[in-house]
């Protein structure tokens, strides 16, 4: 019988057996060493932590559910190490999960409105309704001047969206934004 831990992962917590743990221990700490990002290296662990317990989140069907190794070799199989390369961990059998010879990726998620903090020049509406609906960020502010000058619902309706608009801070709304999937390669470039 293998013993089974609680963890807390990224605040949620979670009960996973030892070889899991072993495991998903062993991946976080490479990955820590391959993110070589100085003083951002915290923020992308505390956000790809997030990731992971969104997905084990997804994963099981109630809270008293242990995490199994193929469960954690699966999340890994969809994160990917920062670097785009995989992790391959000494307990992983490739047999049992998939081809080793290709790479799982992750699907595109569906675009998410976002306000674009890093591209913005007053609240961010202009540019992350720009990377919604995919056109170009002039053509969108050149729309909100039009409407602002012919009337004050240009105004309301750019106040309305800065409020209600959630903001792209992190690299997975970065990703959620772009339409991206959620993977390490793919926070690893925003921060």
């Amino acid at each position: 019988m293998k013993r089974i831990i609680e963890v807390s992962i990224a605040g949620r917590n979670f009960i996973i057996n030892e070889d899991a743990y072993g495991r998903l221990s062993s991946y976080l700490e490479n990955f820590r060493n391959k993110t070589q990002m100085g003083s951002s290296t915290k923020e992308v662990m505390d956000e790809l932590e997030e990731r992971i317990a969104e997905i084990f989140s997804e994963m099981l069907s109630t809270s008293n559910q242990t995490i199994t190794l193929s469960m954690v070799e699966s999340v890994i199989s969809r994160l990917g190490m920062p670097d785009g390369s995989f992790d391959y961990g000494s307990s992983f059998d490739t047999r049992d999960s998939y081809d080793s010879r290709y790479r799982y990726y992750e699907a595109p998620e569906p675009k998410k409105l976002f306000r674009d903090i890093d591209n913005k020049c007053i609240g961010g509406v202009c540019s992350g309704l720009a990377h919604y609906f995919n056109v170009d960020i002039t053509i969108v502010r050149l729309i909100f001047i039009i409407i602002f000058f012919c009337g004050s619902f240009g105004f309301w309706l750019y106040l309305i969206l800065l409020f209600v608009v959630p903001a792209a801070k992190t690299g997975a709304d970065k990703c959620r934004m772009y339409g991206l999937p959620v993977t390490a390669e793919n926070i690893r470039r925003f921060h």
